[in-house]
């Protein structure tokens, strides 16, 4: 084996992907000595994803004085990669859930600072903009971010105003005439891993409000806030977003991101395959060596494992999984271009005791594989 490409996702709550990368290359160097391994951590679009992209690719990491998710003066950050040309910012590192803990209130908080990540990013003269969505406390639609950016909401009185989950009822009209030159010419790219829309029962306010801090009441009248901005983004942009698959992602924001800053929505393991030329990388290696935390029918929706082998089989080259636990039925996985599925748990034990042993589960069957191999 001359050539191997790691391209794991984290397993949550036990390891990061850059932990599985090291632990991986750390057996393949022990087996194969002198064979070539390119790791490529990958993170979903939440907490850790800028990180994951320089550790992959190199880079910058750029800190700046931001909105917290309460209107608050924070230190966030987003990454510069690609000689400057791209930067990557994680939504959670201004809207994140940690940022609120004891006081989670998505009636309250505001994305408000990821659209003053996402305007520092363009005044530097970048040309592409990759946003992850995941981990937010918010529910506003991607209001805030778009208020940062220049974009203008009015209530019934004409009185512009920063709309947040629970004030979202109130926008009369928006005005996009001030942003317009803000992304001018600059590419931007919504990353999300989930197809919820924008409300319903399977919308942003009913799935994902309860984690953020919202009662019964409250996820009613954040799902009636988010229909009212779906109307209202129909009458003035003259765009129906409403069903969009991912356009509930991050409270919503999927569809801001759209509506706002004329993003695409792009699952997140598709958007990591691009931006790190991975066809390219791959083109020379013998074997890539993939894994989550579980395989199961979410997984065989799209995302990292799926995605990987989707990929690799435009090429024929061999991906293996290794994963902390697979479901029943995940045969369809073979049809993508997995080629096998191996699990790390060598003893019958409950996660909460097994989660423990991670590491040196994962190295005891690398070596088992590496060996056989």
């Amino acid at each position: 084996m001359k050539k191997a490409v790691l391209i794991p996702d984290s397993f949550k709550g036990t390891m990061s992907s850059s932990d599985i990368c090291g632990i991986m290359k750390s057996r393949i160097d022990a087996r194969f000595p002198g064979c070539e391994v390119v790791s490529i951590p990958v993170a979903d679009g939440g907490e850790g994803s800028v990180d994951a992209f320089l550790t992959a690719l190199g880079g910058e990491k750029v800190w700046l004085q931001v909105n917290n998710p309460y209107f608050e003066p924070m230190e966030a950050f987003y990454g510069l990669i690609d000689g400057g040309k791209t930067a990557v910012i994680e939504m959670a590192a201004c809207a994140g859930l940690p940022l609120v803990e004891g006081r989670r209130n998505p009636n309250l908080t505001t994305t408000y600072g990821v659209g003053e990540l996402v305007l520092d990013a363009a005044r530097r003269g970048v040309q592409r903009i990759v946003v992850g969505l995941g981990g937010s406390c918010t529910t506003d639609g991607a209001c805030g971010a778009a208020a940062a950016i220049g974009v203008k909401f009015y209530d019934a009185a004409g009185k512009s105003f920063v709309p947040v989950g629970g004030t979202m009822k109130d926008i009369a009209h928006i005005d996009l005439a001030d942003s317009a030159k803000a992304l001018e010419g600059i590419t931007v790219v919504a990353m999300c891993d989930i197809d919820n829309p924008m409300y319903g029962e399977t919308g942003a306010a009913y799935v994902f409000g309860p984690q953020k801090g919202a009662d019964p009441d409250m996820v009613k009248s954040l799902d009636d806030g988010l229909r009212h901005l779906g109307e209202v983004i129909k009458a003035d942009l003259g765009r129906d977003l409403t069903e969009v698959p991912g356009g509930g992602a991050a409270g919503a924001m999927g569809v801001g991101m759209m509506a706002f800053f004329g993003a695409t929505l792009q699952m997140g393991i598709e958007t990591v395959l691009d931006t790190v030329n991975f066809d390219d990388i791959i083109s020379d290696a013998d074997v890539i060596f993939t894994g989550e935390g579980k395989i199961d029918s979410q997984s065989l929706r799209g995302k990292v494992v799926i995605g990987v082998a989707r990929r690799a089989k435009r090429q024929a080259k061999p991906v293996i999984a290794v994963v902390g636990g697979s479901d029943l039925g995940m045969e369809p996985a073979y049809d993508e271009g997995v080629k096998a599925i191996f699990t790390i748990n060598r003893l019958p034990q409950d996660l909460s005791v097994s989660k423990n042993f991670s590491k040196e589960n994962l190295a005891f069957v690398m070596d088992n594989i590496l060996r056989m191999m």
